[in-house]
């Protein structure tokens, strides 16, 4: 494989812990297409130290905007605490969020995706604590295309407790609180820029599926912030809780 110079770069700073090179209009991917060529090289590199892709992040600017996504490697995942270490990051920025788990593989044909076999593959909803990272020598990457090269600038996803009666729970009314050390940085319904996450989840169905990584039985997806990104240090206390679903509580020590 040959990769693209953005890709050997990002591919580079994974490798070596050291942040890459602040990107000049030169590294910046040309269009969509692109950025995600540069995501899948460094996604498949990544694979053998890092383990097969079992989750996706999927996100929206507004409710009708076009979706962007990343993979996220089974070694970025974790269901049981401890959670990752401060030193697994560069930069510590905390969201909590809605994710979908399915129970199957969702139909994807010629056609596209529907809402319908969404709904028919999908097993449960998660509330889930993501922790924004980059590798970039700093956060807060504004040009949309390097940021979606650098996988949206994922770092960790914790998953936290589930429902399996998914349709319960309405994503835009649902009530969502994130402390840190103990204070309210976010206590409000909703949040999410992108709206409906199943528009998302249907859009990354044929996404994936075009990627030559389908959506199978047991991933999981996380479908946006719902508290926007709060950017914390090391020995902090983070605790996410949804009305409908559970409380999680990750500490970064």
């Amino acid at each position: 494989m040959t990769f693209l110079p953005l890709a050997s770069a990002l591919l580079a700073s994974r490798l070596s812990g050291h942040p890459a090179i602040c990107p000049t209009e030169q590294d910046t991917p040309s269009n969509e297409e692109a950025a995600y060529d540069v995501q899948q090289q460094v996604t498949t590199a990544l694979i053998k130290r890092d383990g097969p892709i079992i989750a996706w992040k999927v996100g929206s600017a507004t409710p009708t905007a076009e979706p962007f996504a990343a993979p996220i490697h089974a070694a970025t995942v974790f269901t049981t605490m401890p959670g990752p270490s401060p030193s697994f990051f560069r930069y510590i920025g905390v969201e909590a969020e809605l994710a979908y788990r399915f129970d199957r593989t969702p139909i994807v044909t010629s056609d596209g995706c529907t809402n319908e076999a969404i709904t028919e593959a999908l097993g449960a909803i998660h509330a889930v604590i993501e922790i924004v990272d980059t590798r970039f020598s700093k956060p807060g990457i504004a040009e949309p295309l390097v940021h979606r090269a650098d996988q949206q600038g994922h770092g960790a996803l914790i998953i936290g407790p589930g429902r399996r009666d998914w349709q319960a729970v309405s994503p835009l009314q649902e009530r969502v609180k994130l402390m840190i050390n103990g204070r309210t940085a976010a206590d409000h319904e909703g949040g999410n820029s992108a709206g409906d996450p199943m528009r998302l989840l249907v859009w990354l169905a044929v996404h994936a599926a075009q990627r030559g990584m389908p959506l199978t039985a047991g991933t999981i997806v996380t479908t946006g912030s719902t508290t926007g990104t709060i950017w914390v240090a090391a020995n902090t206390r983070v605790e996410a809780e949804f009305a409908s679903i559970g409380r999680l509580t990750l500490d970064l020590s």
